[in-house]
């Protein structure tokens, strides 16, 4: 049956107030709301939004990884990986062999994200992620160079056997480098606390993929330099 206008906004308006009470459990008056009816309605022409690089992280240059041996690892475990990969990379930059390598950290609870970027470092291009809880070690302490954030990564091979690679970084500065390591500090926090929280981890210890020291103090707070 055909209802004036008027009558059907005001059956509308009896609606809506009635729900919203319900939902709120209030009673207080509703605001006066016009309705337009659909013949009323202008399509405005929109301009298309251009989709911006959404990812949130740090921007670095990835200098590459390299297998490492041993289980246990402390201060300074890092350091003859990544002379190896920043000479390597000066060498490839010589013979003009060397990619951009502009890339965006992104580090969050859980997983590590390593955007490539376009040449214009405006697009990611590829992706690798990183486990947060097979992350054994990282450090933004290196002789060679301070600004170099690094971490070892336990790769899992598809035989099940399994490697520990040092993957590194090289940041804008050294404030940044630090900032990297407290950032991947708070991520392996929290991921700890969710896993044991969850029952995946027990209190007296951890799981096989998860190592509790991920850094060391001197890197995980950041200073000035």
């Amino acid at each position: 049956m055909w209802q004036p206008a008027s009558e059907r906004l005001q059956h509308f308006q009896t609606m809506l107030k009635t729900k919203l009470n319900v939902l709120t459990l209030r009673k207080e008056p509703l605001p006066t709301v016009i309705f337009h009816e659909p013949e009323a309605i202008e399509l405005c022409s929109t301009t298309p939004l251009t989709k911006s690089r959404t990812h949130a992280g740090y921007k670095v240059t990835y200098l590459g990884k390299v297998t490492i041996t041993g289980t246990q690892f402390l201060s300074g475990c890092t350091e003859s990986a990544v002379v190896g990969l920043v000479e390597r990379r000066a060498l490839a930059q010589q013979q003009s062999t060397c990619p951009a390598g502009n890339s965006l950290l992104e580090i969050r609870p859980f997983q590590v994200r390593l955007h490539h970027l376009d040449e214009h470092s405006e697009a990611s291009v590829t992706m690798d992620t990183y486990q947060v809880a097979r992350i054994a070690y990282c450090t933004a302490d290196h002789s060679i160079r301070p600004n170099i954030f690094a971490w070892i990564y336990r790769e899992i091979n598809d035989d099940l056997s399994y490697q520990m690679d040092c993957h590194a970084v090289e940041c804008e500065s050294k404030l940044e480098a630090k900032k990297l390591a407290h950032s991947m500090m708070e991520a392996f926090r929290k991921t700890f606390h969710s896993m044991r929280s969850d029952g995946r981890i027990h209190k007296s210890g951890s799981s096989d993929d998860f190592a509790e020291d991920s850094s060391t103090p001197d890197d995980s707070t950041p200073d000035d330099g």
